[in-house]
């Protein structure tokens, strides 16, 4: 692979990033309900990667799968993802955006656990590394939500909670489905999570919400409005998610490419605060730094082991 075929698939992987870390921006110009938001999102995301897989010859065949493997396939798109994806919606009407994209940054971390319960694959040092710094910054995060409770502010816990919740069964997610997108393709497993999810969620969103939401009603809504339920759907739900996969697909090491996620709170953050004019707390700033810390503690875990090693041996020489 040339030298900027590598740097594209990089900058693809970042630009994925960049949209899975503007969405919790983006949700919130909206200006909707979690519940309701959500229910936008993946009408308009599911139609935009539908058009895309229906484009390409490769990913056209979208009833195949179903008839091979119709309750992993409906099952996971629809009680693993899009409920991820729901209570992430539902998390962002109790906490700030820097609350919720830190604790879903955790994700990739709990896979690594949810992998040695499902698969047996054993936790190296490196990931204790990278766990420590979940579990600081989802503790670090839920102090903050219960001090938000006490100082009689904006009671945020429930959306920690909830954002936790959206981590994990996230985690199951992706590690239950790695079989069939190696049968299927990414593009096609993601295209199921949005299609399916859609009417799932219209129904959860009208029953338990009473919100019914018509889609036909998108461009009688403000215009910023409807411009961010669109760029929601569009570039954070469908170009965000094939960039993503794309720059992985094609970098030369996936794992390394995996922790360009982990810059989604830092970005989110300076959206936030620069954009939204949302207010940081130090707790916050604090969950952030331990998780994208020890994240990097992993990816340097063997280079930091050898020179302590090197420092050993010449103190002891």
């Amino acid at each position: 692979m040339s030298r900027t075929m590598v740097w594209l698939a990089y900058l693809a992987a970042f630009a994925g990033v960049c949209g899975h870390a503007s969405s919790e921006f983006v949700v919130k110009l909206t200006g909707l309900a979690g519940a309701e938001v959500s229910v936008w999102r993946f009408t308009l995301g599911g139609l935009a990667l539908l058009l895309v897989a229906l484009s390409r010859s490769a990913t056209r065949d979208l009833i195949t799968p179903l008839r091979q493997d119709p309750v992993p396939v409906i099952g996971l798109s629809i009680f693993g993802m899009a409920f991820a994806q729901f209570l992430f919606h539902w998390a962002l009407d109790y906490a700030s955006v820097v609350q919720v994209a830190t604790l879903v940054t955790t994700m990739p971390i709990f896979v690594v656990f949810v992998v040695r319960l499902v698969e047996g694959t054993p936790v190296t040092a490196p990931k204790i590394v990278s766990g420590i710094g979940a579990f600081l910054g989802c503790l670090l995060l839920l102090t903050d939500g219960v001090i938000h409770k006490v100082d009689g502010d904006v009671n945020s816990l429930p959306g920690v909670l909830l954002a936790l919740g959206c981590a994990f069964i996230g985690a199951f997610y992706l590690v239950l489905v790695r079989p069939y997108i190696k049968t299927y393709g990414a593009i096609r497993m993601t295209t199921y999570t949005f299609a399916l999810g859609a009417p799932f969620l219209w129904i959860v969103c009208g029953l338990a919400w009473g919100i019914w939401v018509n889609p036909l009603t998108l461009f009688d809504r403000p215009p910023g409005q409807a411009g961010a339920l669109i760029t929601l759907g569009v570039w954070n739900t469908c170009i965000g998610f094939i960039l993503w996969l794309w720059g992985l697909g094609h970098v030369p090491d996936p794992a390394r490419g995996n922790y360009l996620f982990f810059l989604k709170p830092v970005i989110a953050a300076l959206l936030a605060f620069f954009i939204l004019g949302s207010h940081i707390t130090v707790t916050q700033i604090l969950a952030i730094v331990a998780v994208t810390g020890f994240v990097l503690g992993e990816i340097f875990f063997d280079e930091i082991r050898s020179a302590l090693g090197r420092r050993r041996a010449a103190q002891d020489s």
